[in-house]
């Protein structure tokens, strides 16, 4: 990992691809197109070069638009963006594996993606809908293909060209063993929820281990209870750096050597999501120490349903 003097420059080596990832990431998760084209275009503009996006959120296009108005306006160079966007859970069948890497590519108007994530490890009905649901409410699982054979799909994607790194998203540390496993091409990134009330600490030395980043999302809790924002520990933390809870969380979050996502449509938000500094060691100490809050927000690692998306648009 490098590390220049501004923490939000930080760029982490990837085993293998686009040779460095941002740190510092904007996720793109937002319901409506208008608000994901403006919110994405205002990231750039404040500095944002990691933008994080993913069929199942329904607004690629809208972020390729944005990437596009950036690239007119001379704002910045497709050399110096990092786009990843991520399969969906009903194209996990190897033979539709590269229709939609390309439609994902063409949504977000992109010749080459940096990064493409299998989103869950849980394949689902293979068609259309993407949340195939059965007459209770249950989801349709697939049962005709296993993550390995996903997995062999995406490495044909990095040897064919135009996908430059593959990894893996919302999984377990005993799912991520068995690709490493088999893999002929190990993953370059692993996105999971992490923040300082899941540290996810063993599944992050495992990736040290192994050459592979963590990017972690819901990288403030998502603003749900328990609010990490108004922890005692990292609100003192704050006051003592004149700098915001949230900014104490994300620079814990480069410091401990993971890249991190943040999605806001606020401008203010995002230039603040972007202005993080290096903490002190005895604040970095403190925190490991002690938070000793410990929840999962989303159970996506247990039913591959991303608790963060509607059911609907």
């Amino acid at each position: 990992m490098t590390t220049p003097n501004a923490l939000r420059d930080t760029r982490i080596a990837l085993n293998h691809g686009s040779g460095h990832i941002p740190a510092v990431g904007f996720g793109t998760l937002i319901p409506d197109p208008l608000a994901t084209r403006q919110a994405t275009k205002a990231a750039l503009e404040v500095g944002f070069r990691h933008l994080d996006a993913a069929e199942r959120y329904r607004n690629e296009a809208a972020v390729g638009d944005a990437i596009q108005d950036a690239f007119k306006a001379g704002m910045v160079r497709r050399e110096e963006l990092f786009v990843t966007t991520k399969l969906w859970n009903t194209n996990h069948r190897p033979e539709r594996v590269r229709p939609a890497f390309d439609a994902s590519r063409q949504r977000l108007q992109l010749d080459d993606i940096d990064c493409y994530l299998i989103h869950t490890p849980f394949a689902f009905q293979p068609g259309d809908e993407q949340d195939p649901r059965d007459e209770r409410g249950q989801v349709i699982y697939d049962r005709g293909v296993t993550l390995a054979e996903t997995w062999q799909a995406m490495e044909r994607l990095v040897d064919d060209g135009h996908c430059k790194a593959i990894g893996l998203s919302d999984i377990t540390l005993e799912k991520l063993r068995e690709i490493v496993a088999v893999a002929r091409i190990k993953p370059a990134v692993v996105q999971v929820e992490a923040h300082p009330y899941l540290p996810e600490w063993e599944l992050l030395e495992y990736c040290r281990q192994n050459g592979i980043v963590l990017l972690a999302f819901a990288a403030l809790g998502h603003a749900m209870k328990p609010n990490l924002l108004e922890d005692a520990v990292i609100a003192d933390i704050a006051r003592r750096v004149h700098k915001t809870p949230a900014q104490v969380a994300l620079a814990w979050a480069v410091q401990r050597g993971t890249a991190f996502l943040t999605t806001s449509t606020n401008p203010q938000r995002i230039q603040a999501n972007f202005d993080i500094t290096t903490l002190p060691e005895d604040a970095m100490q403190e925190m490991g120490d002690r938070i000793t809050t410990n929840v999962r927000f989303n159970s996506v690692v247990r039913t591959g349903v991303p608790g963060f998306i509607p059911a609907t648009r």
